[in-house]
């Protein structure tokens, strides 16, 4: 089985997922100037963090392919205090508009030590406190992990994607990318 070249990416806010901006969103040529390569999947311009991104079709289907169940891990900052109740319905699955969600790995973490500023900042209300999750789903649906949480009742601030399979976000600033050597059979 062939491999291919993938791109790693920490994609900042405000940055759409291909290379053509839009309306008020940058596009990716403002920090790749790669050609003949593609996003593996989606990550929304109001999200941040991991994009993989290669020119190899067959890689970039495994990758992101509902299919293969690649798993997706988030960092979210929810406004709340998350009960064990809201966590195992995480787990359980998440009843949306679309059907239930998989069953979610999901567990309560503190701050990420090396978390940037993000540009515009958090909203903070005085009132309201908020706590970080660690969120690792297998599906890819539109939205979904703003979804889930708000369905048990944890409105999503900021979304961070850490980690795609074995792939992570580890030595990456915002708008920072770096070669590696996939290892994946495509």
């Amino acid at each position: 089985m062939a491999t291919g070249d993938l791109l790693r990416f920490n994609k900042p806010y405000g940055v759409l997922s291909q290379f053509t901006p839009e309306g008020r969103w940058r596009g990716l040529k403002d920090f790749i100037d790669l050609p003949g390569i593609y996003a593996c999947g989606r990550l929304d311009a109001d999200s941040e963090g991991l994009l993989l991104l290669t020119g190899d079709g067959a890689l970039q289907a495994r990758i992101s392919s509902p299919r293969f169940k690649m798993e997706k891990t988030y960092l979210v900052q929810v406004e709340g205090t998350p009960t064990d109740a809201q966590l195992q319905a995480l787990r359980a699955g998440v009843l949306l508009n679309d059907g239930i969600t998989l069953p979610a790995k999901a567990c309560q973490v503190s701050e990420p030590p090396a978390l940037w500023a993000r540009t515009p900042p958090v909203r903070v209300r005085q009132s309201i406190p908020t706590a970080w999750l660690e969120l690792c789903i297998t599906e890819g649906r539109n939205r979904q992990v703003r979804r889930m949480t708000a369905a048990v009742g944890l409105p999503c601030l900021r979304l961070i994607r850490s980690a795609v399979g074995p792939y992570t976000l580890e030595g990456l600033s915002p708008g920072a990318h770096a070669w590696v050597n996939d290892g994946l059979e495509a």
